[in-house]
């Protein structure tokens, strides 16, 4: 297969993980009261029609982006719709990403806002098929610009129905800070060797090789997720994330033996470290590396800090794989079951589906770049450019363990899982063996 040469070409081979059956247990069942945690919605003296077109009053949106700089982004977005459309108001409830992930399903259960932030892909069908959400099948199609490649990971499972507006993505790299490497003269790893090599060179000037976090239980998984991918390739590992292969395989241990041998470079202390401080030893220049979302673009000043950010694919591990699956996670917007402003909240998310709102989005946020093939690239960023290049290029894109996996067996089982490995890892068989039992119950096989 040839490389694609647009973001059209692109988006039309992402590929997402199988749909299977779901599990007795509740995704991620919160302890907490959801009152306490500020995921009740405010009520809606907006009872809005049918049609978009009709749309006015109040519309209240749950906003999984509480860091400054997404945070301040989708506020942009919100002013921009509001001056637009003066007879609409957003009011934004906006909990911190890991609380409203946590608690979601009791969110949707309970009394949710009109409209919220989430993840396409085996999660936002997860709460389709729980019948939690609405259905945006209207807005989805006569939204403009939104790539035919991303239409099954914005469906139900059986595709007749689309539930979620997709709105920005990211590829997760190996990041870096130019200006540092230049002084240092450490040029780009192209294999497993070379990158262990140039840790052992980075350990010498007394920098950690490689920042590292798992504070809060997902961190970790994409760095399985890109060895796994780098080891056995793409295939096996969307069948391993769908219930369909044995955990206590030789392949799987494999990979956790890869790592292993990283470890050593890795920042020591990962679970009590958060994505965000890990990011700012980059940043500091404690440490010369870090494998992350462009996201922890968010965590360097814009301008000359941004502009000294740099990152390159993880290096290959086996020749014959090579280095053409990359992990693209894409974020966008859902409504609830029963929204309060319904023809308010379709309206909002059908503006938030379009290359206007995106253009706001990803300039506002350089860390992530527009799903709309109608988005203004010209403005982007050089660190936005080679985002998009490296996507491009890419010949397989997975979204994420927790994304292309079930919810439930990614938090409660691989979540603890890998962080028994962290601090543990000589008793891989052991934790292997536990998430194979696991894997049985949940997905039945």
């Amino acid at each position: 297969m040839s490389r694609p040469q647009t973001e059209a070409e692109y988006l039309a081979r992402f590929r997402t993980a199988p749909v299977s059956g779901f599990s007795r247990r509740t995704l991620l069942g919160g302890a907490l009261a959801l009152g306490a945690l500020g995921l009740t919605a405010c009520s809606s003296g907006a009872t809005g029609g049918s049609s978009p077109a009709a749309a006015s009053g109040e519309i209240t949106f749950g906003n999984n982006q509480a860091d400054p700089v997404p945070k301040a982004a989708i506020e942009a977005v919100a002013k921009a719709f509001q001056d637009a459309n003066p007879g609409l108001t957003i009011k934004m409830n906006t909990v911190a990403h890991t609380t409203f992930q946590e608690n979601i399903n009791n969110y949707l259960q309970g009394s949710p806002d009109d409209a919220f932030g989430w993840f396409a892909g085996y999660r936002a069908r997860f709460f389709a098929s729980k019948n939690l959400v609405g259905d945006l099948t209207d807005v989805y199609k006569a939204t403009a610009g939104i790539p035919e490649g991303l239409k099954k990971a914005c469906s139900t499972e059986d595709g007749s129905k689309q539930i979620i507006l997709p709105a920005t993505y990211y590829p997760w790299v190996v990041l870096y800070r130019k200006s540092v490497w230049q002084q240092n003269g450490w040029t780009v790893p192209k294999t497993l060797d070379e990158f262990k090599a140039l840790g052992d060179k980075i350990k010498a000037k007394g920098l950690a090789p490689l920042a590292f976090a798992d504070k809060d239980g997902w961190e970790a998984m994409g760095t399985f997720d890109i060895i796994n991918l780098r080891v056995n390739g793409y295939d096996f590992h969307i069948s391993l994330m769908a219930g369909k292969e044995d955990w206590t395989s030789p392949k799987v241990a494999q990979v956790f033996d890869v790592w292993k041998g990283l470890l050593p470079y890795h920042q020591p202390d990962a679970l009590g470290r958060s994505w965000q401080e890990a990011a700012q030893s980059l940043q500091k220049g404690q440490s010369a590396m870090f494998y992350l979302g462009t996201f922890a673009a968010q965590q360097f000043a814009k301008g000359a800090e941004q502009d000294d950010l740099d990152f390159f694919v993880f290096p290959e591990i086996d020749s014959a794989i090579g280095t053409g699956a990359i992990e693209a996670p894409t974020d966008g917007f859902m409504m609830s079951k029963r929204p309060k402003n319904e023809a308010g909240a379709k309206k909002w998310l059908g503006y938030l589906g379009s290359a206007a709102a995106q253009n706001i989005l990803v300039q506002a946020d350089p860390s992530v770049i527009a799903t709309s093939q109608q988005a203004d690239v010209t403005k982007y960023t050089d660190l936005q450019k080679k985002m998009l290049a490296v996507l491009k290029d890419a010949k397989d894109v997975a979204l994420f363990l927790d994304r292309d996996s079930r919810p439930d067996f990614a938090s409660t089982v691989m979540g603890p899982a890998l962080q028994s490995f962290i601090r543990n890892p000589n008793d891989v068989a052991s934790i292997l063996k536990n998430v194979e039992a696991q894997k049985k119950s949940i997905f039945g096989s």
